[in-house]
């Protein structure tokens, strides 16, 4: 499996890092600096479009300007009625995240939601009949501060197509082979979203706890 996953980085432009194994890697590790990127071209959307009924649409950028750069996660959320609706960026990926505890996201929220979720497969999962591992989260709102978003790595559950998938297998953290955010419609929460956002990331890290 370790050879697929090198060839699938080759092949796809994935986010490879050195496998940890208990030691040598620091506290921290960042996984993506969009203050330092050339190009976000190896992620690719994920969106409702697969369906027939979807008209959501997500794009990643990066902005440059003459003093700063960051990445930044447009969407336009156009669920059905019930809420059934997301739009997504995704990566390949090949991490070994055994060393460490959560994900540290740097990040600000604008636009009229703020309800977002980073979705995870593992073990080079990549069919539609595989579920995902989903953490929740609430984007810090702010035209001015960015703002860290901690998510435990041991918080992250099992989903298929918006439901908790109940007794799964546990999420391998040794073969984290897919990174993705999204923003969906809430079609099994109590909210409902829609409409235009942005989220602006500077960096996402894995960490250990402190």
């Amino acid at each position: 499996m370790r050879l697929y996953h090198i060839v699938a980085g080759i092949l796809f432009g994935g986010a490879m890092m050195k496998p940890t194994n208990g030691g040598g890697m620091g506290s921290s590790h960042v996984l993506f600096d969009f203050t330092k990127l050339d190009n976000v071209d190896n992620w690719i959307e994920s969106s409702d479009t697969v369906r027939t009924v979807g008209m959501s649409k997500a794009v990643l950028a990066l902005q440059k300007t003459q003093v700063f750069q960051r990445a930044v996660f447009f969407s336009l959320l156009n669920p059905q009625p019930n809420g059934a609706g997301f739009a997504g960026m995704r990566i390949r990926t090949s991490w070994d995240l055994r060393n460490f505890d959560e994900f540290r996201i740097r990040c600000r929220g604008q636009g009229e939601n703020h309800h977002y979720k980073v979705v995870l497969r593992h073990r080079g999962q990549a069919s539609n009949d595989d579920y995902e591992y989903e953490h929740l989260f609430d984007a810090p709102m702010s035209n001015t501060t960015f703002s860290d978003v901690v998510l435990p790595l041991d918080g992250f559950e099992a989903y298929f197509r918006g439901k908790k998938v109940e007794n799964p297998e546990p999420l391998d953290r040794a073969d984290i082979t897919m990174f993705g955010l999204q923003i969906y419609g809430g079609v099994y929460s109590p909210f409902k979203q829609s409409g235009v956002s942005a989220l602006e990331i500077e960096q996402i890290e894995a960490c250990k706890r402190t």
